[in-house]
């Protein structure tokens, strides 16, 4: 990931309610969430809701698909994966002490279970 586009996720994110709306977004899986249902739960106006969710898609976290009369958003994990790899493909400078924390969150993440992908082997 570029810095730019890192820049543009971060600058997306930093924002109550476009925060809340992707970590809702994440947390609904790849079925995602229609663009109505989210302004019930978040208890938000459908227009603010709707610059939100454009700002989010210019930005890489989200993504949308019609559905019938719904428009359906999900979270677009790949560009999630980017972003946090982006964030921390430099934090241990030879340090595990350092990342260690980083990666026992990871481990306990409701999303990412370590029982969910097999381990690799080493050689």
């Amino acid at each position: 990931m570029e810095l730019k586009t890192a820049t543009a996720a971060l600058a997306a994110l930093a924002h109550e309610g476009r925060l809340a709306t992707f970590r809702l977004l994440v947390q609904a899986g790849p079925g995602g969430v229609a663009a109505g249902e989210i302004a019930r739960r978040l208890g938000v106006l459908p227009n603010s809701l709707s610059a939100n969710l454009n700002l989010l898609s210019h930005a890489g976290l989200i993504s949308s698909r019609r559905e019938g009369r719904s428009i359906i958003y999900t979270a677009d994990y790949d560009g999630m994966t980017a972003l946090l790899g982006f964030l921390v493909q430099d934090c241990c400078g030879a340090s595990s002490e350092i990342c260690a924390p980083l990666y026992e969150t990871l481990v306990r993440s409701a999303c990412c279970p370590p029982d969910a992908t097999p381990m690799r082997e080493t050689a």
